[in-house]
């Protein structure tokens, strides 16, 4: 059952679903994620945890629990709590908005959550002060309204929920992986050949916590990136990759893998043309979120948003071609 069937709830929404038959095996969370793609595996590792899942009509605390498949599920959403984020004026490019969602434009520099190290002056924070608290609670008190995401240092585009509804939506989009996402990258050297589809699974780094590494299966999730080279420059290219999944770091990993890291990439880059982004100022990868696509969760009309590089990595760009 997609999404599964929702109801009202005294102390929040109750998510209602069944378990497909080749569940059998897996664990709880995983089958739970599969039958209700609307939630996040974490947040439902977290809900069973916090007692608010029953299989089979008994609650069920343990997210391992192995599965026999077919198995009625409940989970109950609580209700979005005040946000711990603080409303902040910051300012915001603001592409699209309706009674739904909004698409906005985020500087390279710019949190999208508040979280350890950042607990204000995000994303976050600035749609708070602009939706007036008009925002979608399913992303937890941390990160209202928020369906995906992009780093820090990456700039472009993003879809942000202003309903539960328009939520539910669009994270069904994004399971589905039916949203198009195309960003621009500059990469070290010339990618051969020219255009091609990177497969690999991804995983948190056993070395560095802080990084993603490509790792056999069955660990890790399955990430797929279509790159092709738009330009050859002097010793880097401009590349566009397109998602089919949308996984953290996943182009950023993902050229690295094949020998061809992001110019100016902290973790992965390698210090690949270090002296070029000295001299530019260029402190961040070479990552622009430049179009999104996707059908709007409630009018069902297909909404396509295009986004230019911004000055620095045209600045980049234009030393490149010298």
């Amino acid at each position: 059952m997609n999404g599964g069937q929702t109801s009202a709830a005294q102390d929040g929404e109750t998510r209602r679903a069944h378990l497909a038959a080749e569940a059998a095996g897996w664990r709880l969370d995983r089958a739970l994620a599969a039958a209700i793609p609307t939630l996040s595996r974490e947040r439902l590792k977290a809900l069973v945890s916090a007692g608010e899942v029953t299989v089979d009509g008994r609650q069920e605390r343990d997210p391992a629990r192995k599965m026999k498949g077919g198995e009625a599920v409940s989970v109950v959403v609580p209700a979005a709590r005040p946000a711990e984020a603080v409303s902040q004026d910051i300012p915001l490019d603001i592409r699209f908005e309706d009674d739904h969602l909004l698409v906005v434009e985020k500087p390279a520099g710019l949190v999208v959550h508040p979280a350890a190290g950042n607990l204000d002056g995000t994303l976050v924070n600035a749609l708070l002060h602009h939706c007036a608290g008009r925002l979608s609670g399913i992303g937890g008190v941390a990160r209202p309204g928020i369906v995906h995401r992009i780093d820090k240092d990456t700039s472009g585009l993003l879809v942000v929920a202003k309903t539960d509804r328009a939520h539910a939506g669009l994270a069904a989009q994004f399971a589905k992986h039916s949203i198009g996402r195309r960003y621009l990258a500059v990469v070290a050297g010339l990618p051969t050949p020219p255009a091609g589809r990177i497969e690999t699974n991804l995983a948190r780094s056993e070395a560095n916590r802080q990084k993603i590494a490509v790792v056999n299966a069955p660990r890790g999730k399955h990430a797929v990136t279509h790159y092709r080279v738009l330009e050859p420059l002097r010793g880097a290219a401009l590349v566009e990759c397109r998602l089919e999944t949308g996984r953290t770091h996943q182009v950023r990993v993902h050229m690295a893998h094949i020998g061809h890291p992001l110019i100016g990439d902290p973790a992965y880059g390698q210090g690949r043309l270090a002296e070029l982004c000295r001299r530019l100022g260029f402190h961040r990868q070479a990552l622009h979120a430049a179009e999104l696509k996707f059908e709007h969760p409630v009018t069902k009309e297909i909404l396509t948003f295009e986004s230019v590089a911004p000055d620095d990595i045209q600045e980049l760009l234009s030393a490149l071609r010298d």
